[in-house]
């Protein structure tokens, strides 16, 4: 949590300074901040950088698409954070595939906090993926590549290696 918000900050131009801790068993980031007291959860933060940012469009533009943002990023909080099994990583995984059928984006058209927050979520998961799964989640697969080449979003994180030639063809 804390390292995402540390890497969405730099995204977003902010300057460093920004004190994050977590709280609790289930490490819930907190940022500390100068007046009253501080800000608790993921989305929370996350939300907030983005205003003082100034990128709200990054939230979302219409009703619409502020609900999907916060619809994928409450999925992130609850369903992609914590400890997963293999089992619950596939259902993410087959859901997410399903949602990017006709999609560029989690929410749509737009490239959003969601996609960010995300990435950063499923990138230990999408390292560890064996080229055959990755073309099972073909829909995830296109998405993650697409979001890892978005300038600054990747950072320090390693470049997940998609196969665009087909080794083995039926030719003989």
């Amino acid at each position: 949590g804390t390292e995402e918000l540390a890497l969405l900050e730099k995204l977003l131009g902010l300057p460093k300074g920004n004190k994050y801790g977590v709280q609790g068993e289930r490490k819930v980031p907190v940022l500390q901040t100068n007046n009253g007291p501080g800000l608790t959860g993921l989305m929370t933060i996350a939300a907030h950088l983005v205003k003082q940012a100034k990128k709200d469009q990054l939230l979302g533009n219409t009703a619409e698409e502020k609900a999907v943002v916060q619809q994928w990023l409450e999925y992130r909080v609850t369903r992609v954070d914590g400890d997963c099994s293999k089992e619950d990583t596939r259902i993410i995984l087959k859901d997410l595939n399903i949602h990017l059928e006709d999609k560029v984006y989690l929410a749509g058209n737009i490239f959003t906090l969601a996609d960010i927050l995300m990435y950063y979520g499923l990138h230990h998961v999408m390292v560890d993926l064996t080229v055959q799964e990755k073309e099972k989640y073909l829909n995830v697969s296109r998405w993650f590549n697409h979001i890892q080449h978005y300038p600054g979003v990747r950072q320090h994180l390693s470049n997940v290696i998609f196969m665009k030639n087909r080794l083995y063809t039926n030719a003989h």
